[in-house]
């Protein structure tokens, strides 16, 4: 028997492993499986070339588990005592220091740099013995034994077949990978798809009422996946079903990529492309990177664009190693083209369907706008491709490439300074008499009600050409599209002054809630009265909810302006019947209002040259008397107009209705809406 001391400089490498390798030690069962499966593979390839002679046999990897060990088995090349003295006694390990400093976060760094893949059984080990015979004819079996302390044993033994065991008495505090339950959910992370059979025990059946084990391997794995075969070999089914292996619970794909490159790196792989509607974190990590068929991560950021992480699927690459890490990925060469070749594939996929299956693309556009928003906003390079084949719907349901709905508005929806207009909704039911406005005029109307829609605005109106995006209930059908036309007849500012503050006064208060009153001349057809909300801040607003450092928009209150048709037959009854019922009682209010503007203009002229500090005390005291006194005669006003709009349930009812339009009107207010409707019926 040899005993020695493992080549290490540092003083024990042990105590490292367990400590900073602790929070990843499920993946030891990874490592030792998938030492065992290179170790197979390497006898075919050495069979394969005429160097192993002998008969292969079964090739199954077998994991087994009893009370106090777990033994990883194969029928490999195995290993003789120089191998062993090599490959397991030498490990190139430097500076102890440096290595705590640049990898106690990192277990999968640490066990990739220095090669200690077969040292992670010591993470929850405290004795392993490896049991092999090389498949060299006459080669003699060896055991080599360790105790987690840097001495170990190495001993002839007697082994029938060549390949090795290895035998790992758990710790104490790991018995949790004493059971079979917990097993079998590592073998299914990490060794679903490796290309040798692997399996974990025996397969069960029931039988008087209990299971019962057979004499048939429980294989845990499909040796074969999909994404190894030609998509020639392969039906629309084959991958739907892979699909389904996949994500168990996921509705069924729209379309997906079979991927398959060997120069300028080796990639291969299956991306779908699921139903997306909303929710962008929970779609994530579902792409599963694999190294050789063995699985690495779920967390593909730095592989795959940003956008791309919405995709499902399997992405193998052996130039991206197996024990892969964060730093690793932001800097690999080989890792960027991979980045770069994935989204070239993806754009021209999506373009070779929207080219040769429009209706069908069109059909899945609801589903797919999500993730090709997503790439168009944080992607430039992606942008400049799916421009080409991204759409827009109408509230019609039709859709339209950007360059095809440009020609379609740009002869009706060119306003006076040669912009071109795009009318949106985001919401078909609420918005609906703005919609059937716009189409009335010959306006074509957007459907934009998506989760990313309101960045996407901001975006196209930089991309598009001299255009502007404007919501269809932001502004009165005739402001929406400036234009030169003949405008209607105007009011008067008095009448103006007496419309505004009737209505004003039957306003409701709420909380973050600023309303502006204006009249326009909207035609005798028009609407009484409309509420529109200003495309800016609005738009603000909604871009403060999901963009950082917008957040004092959303903290502003909302701006509506409630606009007057001075046209319409009922405002104009509103403001002969006003005029009739205060004009007594307003007379001397006007005549005192007259008198003190007049007042405030002479003052206000014979300061208009003077600089603030040479304007006299006196004076100014006067100017801030007359616009005190003013004020109060407005209010005065206001009170006697808002007290005969009380009594007026005609425009109790038109304020009400244009509430009722906007989804603002509740409660008892909403109430109180529906008997005074029943009354004037």
């Amino acid at each position: 028997m040899q005993k020695g001391n493992i080549g290490v400089t540092t003083e024990n490498i042990f105590p490292i492993i367990k400590k900073f390798l602790y929070s990843d030690h499920e993946i030891f069962l990874r490592e030792l499986v998938s030492n065992a499966v290179d170790a197979t593979q390497k006898l075919k390839t050495y069979a394969s070339k005429g160097d192993f002679k002998g008969e292969m046999g079964d090739l199954t990897v077998k994991v087994n588990v009893d009370k106090e060990t777990i033994t990883i088995s194969d029928r490999g090349i195995g290993m003789t005592a120089e191998e062993i003295d090599k490959y397991i006694n030498q490990i190139a390990f430097s500076g102890a220091n440096d290595f705590l400093d640049k990898y106690k976060e990192d277990a999968n760094a640490i066990i990739g740099h220095f090669g200690l893949g077969f040292y992670s059984a010591f993470m929850v080990a405290k004795k392993v013995e490896i049991v092999t015979k090389s498949y060299q004819e006459g080669a003699q079996a060896v055991k080599w034994s360790c105790d987690g302390s840097p001495e170990f044993t190495l001993e002839n033994i007697d082994k029938a077949d060549r390949g090795t065991d290895i035998i790992l008495y758990i710790d104490d505090d790991c018995k949790e990978f004493l059971e079979e339950s917990r097993i079998s959910t590592l073998l299914n992370k990490y060794c679903r798809f490796l290309p040798i059979p692997v399996a974990f025990g025996k397969k069960k059946d029931w039988k008087d009422g209990k299971q019962v084990e057979t004499d048939e391997d429980n294989v845990i794995n499909d040796s074969e996946p999909l994404w190894t075969k030609k998509p020639m070999d392969l039906k629309d089914e084959d991958y739907k079903k892979f699909y389904r292996d996949l994500y168990p619970m996921s509705d069924e794909p729209l379309f997906w990529i079979h991927l398959n490159v060997d120069y300028p790196f080796n990639l291969t792989g299956v991306l779908y492309f699921p139903k997306i509607k909303s929710n962008l974190e929970l779609q994530k990590n579902k792409i599963q990177l694999y190294c050789n068929q063995v699985f690495v991560t779920d967390s593909v950021e730095g592989i795959v664009p940003d956008f791309l992480t919405l995709l499902h699927g399997v992405i193998d690459s052996p130039d991206i190693p197996l024990n892969v890490s964060r730093s690793y990925l932001q800097s690999d060469s080989n890792v960027k083209k991979i980045s770069t070749y994935i989204t070239k594939k993806v754009s021209d996929r999506l373009q070779s369907i929207f080219k040769s299956d429009r209706k069908d693309f069109e059909a899945k556009w609801d589903d797919l706008k999500i993730f090709i928003n997503y790439g168009m906003l944080t992607q430039e390079d992606f942008y400049d491709k799916a421009n080409k084949f991204s759409l827009m719907k109408d509230t019609d349901g039709n859709y339209y490439t950007y360059e095809e709905y440009k020609t379609l508005i740009k002869d009706n929806q060119t306003d006076k300074d040669g912009n071109l207009i795009y009318l949106y909704s985001n919401n078909l039911e609420e918005q609906y008499s703005y919609i059937d406005a716009a189409k009335n005029k010959g306006y074509n109307v957007l459907l934009m009600d998506g989760q990313l829609d309101v960045a996407m605005v901001s975006m196209l109106e930089h991309k598009l050409e001299k255009c502007r995006f404007t919501r269809v209930d932001s502004d009165v059908i005739d402001r929406l599209i400036a234009k030169d036309e003949p405008k209607g007849e105007e009011l008067a500012n008095e009448k103006k002054d007496i419309l505004s503050s009737v209505f004003r006064s039957q306003l409701p208060s709420m909380n973050k809630v600023e309303f502006n009153v204006e009249t326009q001349a909207m035609g005798e057809t028009g609407a009484p009265i409309m509420i529109t909300q200003s495309e800016y801040m609005r738009r603000m607003k909604e871009m403060s909810h999901i963009q950082s450092g917008m957040s004092f928009y959303g903290e502003m209150p909302d701006m509506f302006n409630v606009v007057l048709n001075s046209d319409h037959k009922l405002v104009k009854q509103v403001l002969e019947d006003a005029n009739s019922a205060c004009s007594e009682e307003l007379l001397p209010i006007e005549t005192n209002i007259a008198a003190l503007n007049f007042e405030q203009s002479e003052m206000q002229k014979k300061q208009q040259d003077m600089k603030y500090d040479e304007i006299p005390q006196a004076d100014k005291d006067a100017l801030s008397e007359v616009e005190k006194k003013l004020a109060d005669e407005k209010s005065k006003k206001d009170a006697v107009l808002g007290k005969y709009a009380g009594g007026n349930k005609v425009i109790r009812q038109l304020v009400d209705l244009a509430l009722l339009q906007n989804n603002m009107l509740k409660g008892e207010a909403l109430t109180n809406f529906v008997k005074r409707s029943i009354e004037m019926i």
